[in-house]
């Protein structure tokens, strides 16, 4: 088969700026919503993924097992796991125990703060940083048990829905009729945990009015999964039930699948729009090139090369504005918090979400020429050639 060069498309890039402009404008629209659903999908599966540790098990109420808010244990649990199960992870003789209370409520910056900022408290002790590595004190200080003072995360003001200003190191928050003073800000990247507001475990009890802690996180060492859950069985007064954290983690993600099915069909629709946009913008630019197709087929080249070296001029165009579209993701969409109802998380613009949506300009670019060329390559040469 006799080929156009691939110069020829590419020249023909250049022939007409404003519908250049229009296909890299509609390619890179098309790819900036594929990136949009893929980082935020992503986003939220990795910070439900990473905030699970890989040794860890849960120790949750019976019948609690898929939310850590609503169960309650008795608050000796740790001390009981620690002495009874051997094999638990251990650091100069400090075992990687946390016990800890998962509280969701509203948190105010100020008695006259009137919004209903949502907050995810967790009541620990120190050996919380042991059992979840992931959390690094940025800057300040944790708080010290009974001198009403808390710490929050990075996307805690995302969570709350304030100015990040609002919960710097000094500022306050008003919850239980108190005050609250912030002494330090911490980092947990992409998990749930750099949404919350940690505190002591005690003065969380004590605000809370509650007798029971919410779970126990344990860290494994020569212990397995099988050793924590027979001694939670034996243990029938307890009513205690073993989970591993990753699996607690993977239900909520199982949880939150119709929320990211939403997304990618919201995604697709509005994409479609675009889609149709850009083939009207792509049927008018090949539309008026009927008598260079026509010329191009006196001149000897198949309906095949014209089609092949079409193909490729869109599929650059299309690829172009893609490229712009992953340029403008990593600039403003990667990092971006969003809020749920577990917390926060940040939009993950990441390789394989940077892949969708090249793909999608390739895509866009290769179903984009089909209905013009259809059309132009269906008349006859000569009616072709004389049509202005």
């Amino acid at each position: 088969m006799r080929r156009l060069p691939f110069e020829y498309a590419v020249r023909n890039l250049g022939r007409s700026p404003m519908r250049l402009v229009a296909s890299v404008l509609g390619g890179a629209l098309v790819a900036l919503l594929a990136l949009s659903a893929g980082g935020f999908v992503r986003g939220m599966e990795k910070s439900l993924a990473v905030s699970a540790g890989e040794a860890n098990v849960m120790l949750l109420g019976a019948g609690s097992e898929e939310s850590v808010e609503r169960s309650e244990i008795r608050p000796n649990v740790d001390t009981l796991v620690a002495g009874s199960v051997p094999g638990i992870r251990e650091s100069l003789g400090v075992p990687y125990v946390s016990p800890e209370v998962h509280v969701a409520m509203v948190v105010r910056t100020s008695p006259e703060d009137d919004r209903d900022s949502q907050a995810i408290l967790r009541g620990v002790t120190p050996t919380a940083f042991l059992v979840h590595p992931q959390v690094q004190i940025i800057e300040g200080a944790a708080p010290k048990q009974g001198a009403y003072q808390v710490m929050v995360g990075q996307l805690t003001a995302t969570r709350m829905g304030i100015a990040p200003s609002e919960l710097a190191i000094g500022r306050t928050l008003w919850f239980d009729n108190h005050q609250w003073t912030i002494t330090g800000h911490f980092a947990a990247p992409q998990t749930v945990m750099d949404a919350e507001i940690w505190m002591p475990l005690t003065d969380l009890r004590i605000a809370t009015r509650r007798e029971t802690i919410s779970c126990v996180v344990l860290s494994l060492d020569t212990a397995t999964l099988d050793d924590v859950r027979i001694w939670a069985a034996q243990r029938l007064d307890l009513e205690l039930v073993a989970v591993r954290e990753a699996d607690y983690y993977a239900g909520l993600l199982a949880f939150y699948k119709p929320v990211r099915m939403m997304v990618w069909i919201a995604a697709a629709l509005i994409a479609l729009g675009g889609l149709f946009g850009g083939l009207n913008t792509m049927y008018a630019a090949f539309a008026t090139r009927i008598r260079e197709i026509g010329a191009l087929q006196t001149l000897g080249f198949p309906r095949r090369a014209i089609i092949v070296s079409f193909l490729q001029e869109s599929t650059l165009a299309m690829t172009a504005g893609a490229v712009v579209a992953s340029m403008l993701g990593l600039w403003l969409l990667n990092g971006l918090a969003v809020r749920f109802s577990m917390g926060a998380f940040a939009i993950t613009i990441d390789a394989p979400v940077l892949l969708l949506g090249l793909l999608s300009g390739v895509a866009l670019g290769a179903i984009g020429v089909i209905p013009p060329l259809w059309r132009c390559l269906r008349l006859p040469i000569a009616q072709a050639i004389r049509m202005s």
